[in-house]
């Protein structure tokens, strides 16, 4: 039989019981008491008696008080299996993630677990399940969205560009929403296996909400009006103008459709309008109020008629106005005037 293992020299059978009464936890208090035994000269068997395990145990917690001292008597977490995918073999599979699929080559448009699974068996013989392969993206931040639709023949060059040069006084954003009784489907609870059903209507009655928001003051201008068009545009440019706090001018961004550039329009004094880029509809926060709108007060409707659209799209941005936060939350952009 082997010679038992010496305790560490710094500490002592009194000490031991200080931290013993001083620990929240009931199974370290045991280990140092049975361990103070020790120090103060009793045998393994007393000392193993006192913890109520065998020798061999009282010897795990000797090596591990030796090695780490207190700390190394507190309860752990079992390590567990080790994990099959390596850091390079992690680096890989965030890297093929954010490239996405080539078409022509894998034979998706998207990446499913299952060809995942694939790619790490073609690239480096390992063998994982669906579940793994999901839980491992979890673990890197990865979750399954929605992808937001991005022109073509967007140039990102022009983005940036802009972004740069955005420092302006009193911002606002502008756009038009159009509302009908084609109405949208939002996302819902409901329980896994279940599929759960709601209003849809076919008919094609519709309004537009023009709505202007100023995410550095959480204002908003907007009217509900049946048409889109250089008219129905002065006018909202007219509500606007009179948000405006008085005295401060104005610069409104908002893309460059057909009635926001022609040169009928009728700008009040107040305000100057400033095109967004072509093609980047993600430059303009209007298009997240939208979204909050028609998922929190808007969608997963019947509208009876076209009074009835305008009726629940002025309580709908009524509500809005009500909520400056929201309006500031949504709003802001770290391009625009560092907010």
């Amino acid at each position: 039989m082997g010679s038992a293992i010496r305790l560490r020299d710094d500490f002592d059978g009194p000490a031991l019981r200080r931290l013993a009464r001083a620990s929240k936890s009931a199974n370290q208090a045991r280990r140092l008491l049975a361990l103070a035994q020790i120090y103060d000269g009793s045998s393994r068997s007393e000392a193993a008696k006192i913890g109520g395990v065998t020798l061999q145990i009282v010897r795990d917690w000797v090596v591990r008080f030796n090695a780490r001292g207190p700390e190394g008597l507190l309860d752990g977490k079992a390590p567990g299996k080790p994990s099959i995918l390596n850091d390079a073999q992690r680096r890989a599979l965030v890297e093929i993630v954010e490239r996405g699929p080539i078409p022509a080559i894998h034979g998706v448009v998207r990446w499913r677990l299952i060809d995942l699974v694939q790619w790490l068996h073609d690239e480096f013989a390992v063998s994982l399940d669906e579940t793994t392969v999901g839980r491992e993206l979890r673990k890197l931040g990865y979750v399954k969205l929605t992808a937001r639709p991005r022109h073509h023949a967007q140039n990102e060059l022009a983005m940036d560009a802009f972004k740069k040069g955005a420092s302006l006084p009193k911002i606002w954003f502008q756009d038009e929403a159009r509302i009908g009784q084609k109405n949208k489907i939002t996302r819902r609870w409901a329980r896994r296996g279940t599929r759960p059903s709601a209003p849809k209507d076919q008919r094609t009655k519709s309004a537009y909400i023009f709505g202007a928001i100023c995410p550095e003051q959480g204002k908003a201008a907007g009217l509900v009006l049946p048409f889109c068009n250089t008219e129905t545009m002065s006018l909202h440019l007219a509500e606007i103008s009179l948000a405006v706090t008085p005295g401060a001018h104005a610069v409104v961004l908002m893309d460059q459709a057909g009635w926001h550039m022609t040169g009928k329009l009728v700008v009040p004094g107040n305000i100057s309008i400033v095109a967004l880029p072509a093609k980047c509809p993600e430059l303009n926060p209007v298009e997240n109020i939208w979204q909050f709108m028609r998922d929190n007060w808007i969608s997963n409707r019947v509208f009876t008629s076209y009074d009835n659209i305008v009726d629940h799209c002025c309580e709908a941005w009524n509500k809005l106005v009500d909520q400056p936060w929201h309006i500031m939350t949504i709003g802001r952009r770290k391009w625009a005037r560092g907010f």
